[in-house]
């Protein structure tokens, strides 16, 4: 297994200090052709806002696979990492998306509208196999029911050696799941310190769009209000160790958010039109 090597290419980023970049994606055919070609770290296939399908999301990593680059790499760490927004929110304690995304083969699993501790260590459990009592790092008790051949053929991995690997991060070391809550109200807010607790939250997103809803200024995300409750819970988490996401990292505020210190970088992936633009300038 030292000969495998880290295949989840997030964790990787993080543990050379790097700032990985990641995009906002649907599980579709087309597109993830493209983000497979891309030099994006991961990508994260939205089903919250949109349609929960795990057959669509089971064609869109085989689709992200390049033959080409897996050989030219020499690993089995795909170039592009994927992860899934499920749709559940995190009063709903839900268990059963995070385990039908796992089981196709991502890597990670982001968890919206996370509010309290109770939710977040829920969410951490949902991507856990059970084990014994007296094992290590037993808490928080997983959850997450034994299917693992799809996903083990997916990384690359016989079933013992995808039992090894398949928990989460950093609680686990050698973990190659990397579970994300997303921090966007004011209760979560409130009860951040001991969400910040939870162990095996790889890291925290700050769900600025419904952050910014509950505090009365929709979208206004440099809105004093705002921007004032965003530096919060980044200091906080930071305090706490924690790595933080930003969700939606443009080329103007790019420079301001590595700042800022977010660990991991969010942005929309932009289809180009400059060659239609300039065949009609032309006409």
């Amino acid at each position: 297994m030292d000969k495998i090597g880290r295949l989840n290419g997030i964790i990787a980023a993080l543990e050379e200090g790097r700032k990985p970049t990641m995009a906002f994606a649907r599980a579709e055919r087309e597109e993830a052709i493209q983000l497979g070609l891309s030099q994006l770290d991961g990508v994260l296939f939205e089903m919250e806002h949109t349609p929960y399908s795990p057959s669509e999301l089971r064609d869109a990593l085989q689709f992200m696979l390049n033959r080409r680059r897996m050989i030219d790499g020499a690993s089995l760490r795909p170039d592009v990492t994927p992860f899934v927004r499920i749709p559940a929110n995190g009063a709903e304690m839900n268990t059963w998306m995070a385990k039908q995304v796992l089981d196709q083969g991502v890597y990670g699993v982001v968890f919206p509208h996370i509010a309290t501790a109770e939710q977040a260590r829920n969410a951490v459990a949902a991507c856990r196999y059970a084990r014994p009592k007296d094992a290590p790092n037993y808490e928080p008790k997983g959850l997450r029911g034994d299917a693992p051949n799809t996903a083990a053929r997916y990384w690359g991995l016989s079933v013992p050696e995808y039992y090894a690997r398949a928990d989460v991060w950093p609680l686990v070391p050698e973990g190659e799941i990397m579970v994300i809550v997303m921090i966007e109200s004011v209760e979560a807010v409130e009860n951040l310190a001991e969400i910040l607790a939870v162990p095996g939250i790889g890291a925290i997103m700050i769900g600025e769009g419904d952050l910014s809803q509950q505090l009365g200024y929709p979208r206004q995300y440099e809105h004093p209000v705002v921007a004032e409750a965003k530096r919060g819970i980044l200091a906080a988490a930071k305090a706490a160790g924690m790595r933080v996401a930003h969700p939606h990292v443009t080329s103007g505020n790019v420079a301001e958010v590595i700042t800022e210190g977010y660990d991991i970088l969010f942005a929309g992936p932009s289809r180009s039109y400059a060659t239609l633009e300039k065949a009609k300038s032309l006409m």
